[in-house]
């Protein structure tokens, strides 16, 4: 390490080579997901090419490395936990979707009944909702094509919006 540090990239080369079977054996003994086990390896090697120049050559190299190593498994594994949290595995979606489409007929019911709350909207607010919601379209965009002002519409959006949440019953 000390002769990578003074710029020997042969060195370095070596370095990394030799350290390689260690940082694995650490992050193998860590993670049981071999694919997160590798990336944590790689995880390690960048930290260590990132902070190659704190080593202390005085030192043992081996300690400097192992602790690399395992603060990027620890990391990897809380990235993973993280991760898993907030994901729901394909095969849920697939029942999801497939629930969903069982449900047509009410699904059309609700599509109906709000297609008629918002034939009730004042006409501005109906516009203001269209341009600005259902197509999404950018408020000075939707402003050019309504004619109101930017500002008009924002409020007559607002309004739209609140009408029909009151009408379905949904807090605000």
């Amino acid at each position: 390490m000390a002769a990578a540090q003074a710029g020997d990239a042969a060195a370095y080369e070596a370095l990394l080579r030799a350290i390689l079977p260690l940082l694995r054996r650490i992050a193998r003994r860590r993670i049981a997901i071999p694919a997160e086990a590798e990336d944590a390896v790689q995880d390690a090697l960048l930290t260590i090419h990132q902070l190659r120049h704190t080593y202390d050559p005085t030192r043992p190299i081996r300690p400097w490395l192992a602790a690399i190593a395992e603060r990027r498994a620890v990391d990897r594994l809380r990235r993973h936990g993280r991760r898993a949290g907030r994901e729901a595995p394909i095969g849920e979606v697939g029942e999801t979707l497939a629930a969903s489409a069982a449900n047509t007929g009410e699904d059309r019911v609700a599509a109906a009944e709000l297609r008629a709350a918002v034939a009730d909207l004042p006409e501005a607010q109906r516009t203001a909702l269209a341009l600005a919601k259902l197509e999404d379209l950018p408020l000075a965009e939707a402003s050019a094509r309504s004619g109101m002002s930017v500002g008009a519409l924002k409020v007559a959006t607002h309004r739209a919006v609140r009408t029909l949440r009151r009408r379905f019953g949904v807090e605000e």
